[in-house]
């Protein structure tokens, strides 16, 4: 077990759902919170905005110490059009929340982590980046992808150094990004047929309990996992292969095999 008391923790997202939910199991664990939102009043960043993250990282330092836990919760759904429908500034907004955001946050606190010795940094994904492509939901898919894969880049960056980073898929839980899409697919008719089956599903079942998903982020700070797509313990959704623990090996590393 790694204790966890004092601890400085970043959590983004942090004013509802999964990040409201993990900032709050944390302080109860004697970490040092910084909740991180654009409505925040004591940590309000726009995760988008290279500037804001660099100010924050500084204003973190000053008030808490330098932290080893960042969880990036914040995220976006937007447009559920077809590519030829959406709204440019909406479907890069989302990229920018989902992928970029998560980017910046990471670019600013890693190094203090592996001066530390010590780090966990744990983006929040989705089993959209998995599922096959459909018709509609393409900037969501796309950022997850990203996300999915720029996680995956910085685990190899940090192998050895006492740092740790995964992305975990929170199950399919009924928050307001649940409600968002479900009215949008009610609204869009039998294009969006995919997303109000789901929605219904999710209403039906209940969905996935939100603990789960805090509980699976406690696990990964006391673990050693890195680099890994993680889910919740028994999901209602199956957990999709994602990527396996061996290496592809590629052409030109085959002389030094």
């Amino acid at each position: 077990m790694i204790e966890l008391s004092d601890r400085v923790a970043v959590v983004t997202g942090a004013s509802r759902g999964l990040g409201k939910d993990v900032a709050d199991a944390l302080a109860a664990r004697g970490v040092r919170v910084a909740s991180v939102a654009r409505s925040s009043e004591r940590f309000r960043t726009d995760v988008r905005d290279p500037e804001q993250v660099a100010r924050l990282a500084r204003e973190v330092d000053a008030e808490l110490g330098t932290p080893t836990i960042l969880i990036n919760a914040a995220g976006t759904f937007g447009p559920l059009e077809r590519v030829r429908d959406t709204d440019p500034a909406a479907w890069i907004e989302t990229l920018m929340v989902d992928a970029i955001g998560p980017y910046l946050t990471c670019r600013a606190f890693v190094g203090g982590m592996i001066d530390a010795g010590w780090g966990r940094i744990v983006n929040v994904t989705s089993a959209a980046s998995l599922h096959p492509p459909g018709a509609l939901g393409s900037a969501y898919a796309t950022a997850k992808t990203a996300l999915n894969q720029l996680t995956r880049h910085l685990a190899s960056d940090v192998e050895g150094t006492g740092v740790t980073a995964n992305v975990m898929h929170p199950g399919d839980v009924r928050t307001a990004m649940w409600a968002e899409i479900r009215d949008e697919a009610d609204r869009l008719g039998a294009v969006a047929q995919p997303f109000s089956e789901w929605a219904a599903w999710v209403e039906e079942t209940g969905g996935d309990p939100p603990s789960k998903a805090v509980d699976l982020v406690l696990r990964i700070l006391e673990s050693e996992v890195n680099g890994q797509f993680l889910w919740v313990d028994e999901p209602l959704q199956p957990p999709i292969p994602s990527w396996g623990d061996g290496v592809e090996l590629q052409p030109w590393r085959e002389r030094s095999s």
